[in-house]
């Protein structure tokens, strides 16, 4: 036997294989007797709970209901935060909208500087106040304090 046995006493050596179906027959009845009386522990409660059942099962769906109503409603993913979402995203797509119809019209002002006679000419004279001979250039009360550069029809 082994020594370390002798320090839980209540642990106990099964016997060999061959009696242990004699073992459990003799304990039969003392396992019955164990089940009897936590049945008659166990037998008042179970009838109240028997007698509630429709009432305690409709509790439960109850809960699962307004369990679930608020996970749907209120949840990491929830309606609240999808429509959160939604409304970010739309105010977004019409945020990039209207870069790119700005970007649009930057590329044609940038694409016709390149190329086009007169958007350049018209560019120049507007940023930089020039005329041809026999134009005038009528400036604004506020822009009176810009320096103008002098040009032929400056002189006149």
């Amino acid at each position: 036997m082994d020594i370390r046995l002798k320090r839980f006493p209540n642990f106990r050596v099964l016997q060999k294989p061959q009696n242990g179906f004699q073992t459990l027959v003799q304990r039969a009845p003392e396992a019955e007797a164990l089940a009897d009386r936590a049945m008659e522990k166990l037998l008042p409660t179970l009838t109240v709970a028997y007698t509630f059942r429709r009432r305690i099962a409709t509790g439960l769906v109850g809960v699962l209901t307004i369990w679930l109503f608020i996970h749907v409603m209120f949840g990491a993913n929830g309606m609240v935060v999808y429509r959160q979402k939604r409304a970010e995203y739309q105010s977004l797509q019409k945020e990039i909208d209207s870069l790119q119809k700005e970007n649009d019209h930057y590329s044609k002002q940038i694409n016709a500087l390149k190329t086009d006679p007169k958007t350049i000419e018209k560019e120049a004279r507007e940023a930089l106040h020039y005329t041809k001979p026999g134009e005038f250039v009528y400036v604004s009360p506020n822009a009176a304090n810009a320096p103008i550069p002098a040009t032929n029809s400056a002189k006149r």
